[in-house]
């Protein structure tokens, strides 16, 4: 008598995937959020340390608040940037990358350099009448934005959150107990 393998004598599980729906309002504003408070972040420490840097050359300590429009300027710029380059090299930013969402073509193909680009150019557009641009996403069978029907872009899952869940918990199921029979077969 042989033993079959265990891995032959079960059906395969299907397993639950979101990959390529497209990404809900509450996914989205999440990971916008993320990505504000990083980028913020990011560039309040850039303007501490060039701050330092110019105290220490000049011997005068540098205040930030003297030329405040300037810096809301630069970090207009730097948000744009952030966004910008991110989208343009993979289709998603850290906070994206975070809740497993990815921005693609309308198409579902990767978004080129110029689209990452017209897309940050219409974000802002998305913020005017009190986030309407934003919320139009809720009404939309495709769930865009004001910006993403400008760019000709949308949001979507990019990774299988309950595989991605689970495959930390268990990497190999634990093995089947040898069936009953002949003591010589075991």
């Amino acid at each position: 008598m042989s033993v079959t393998s265990a891995t032959s004598s079960r059906p395969a599980a299907v397993v639950p995937s979101r990959v390529g729906q497209y990404a809900g309002f509450v996914s989205r504003s999440l990971a916008f959020v993320l990505d504000i408070v990083v980028s913020l972040g990011l560039f309040a420490l850039v303007v501490a340390l060039i701050s330092s840097v110019v105290g220490l050359l000049s011997g005068h300590s540098s205040n930030v608040n003297r030329h405040g429009v300037i810096v809301e300027v630069l970090f207009g710029v730097w948000a744009f940037v952030y966004f910008a380059a991110q989208w343009a090299s993979n289709g998603r930013t850290l906070g994206m990358a975070l809740f497993g969402i990815r921005v693609v073509t309308k198409d579902g193909s990767e978004v080129s350099r110029w689209r990452a680009v017209g897309r940050t150019a219409a974000l802002p557009l998305s913020f005017l009448f009190l986030g309407l641009g934003f919320l139009i996403s809720l009404f939309q069978r495709e769930r865009r934005a004001l910006h993403d029907l400008i760019a000709g872009t949308c949001v979507v899952y990019s990774w299988d959150a309950h595989a991605a869940r689970l495959r930390w918990l268990v990497r190999q199921q634990a093995p089947d107990p040898l069936p009953s029979g002949d003591p010589s077969d075991r």
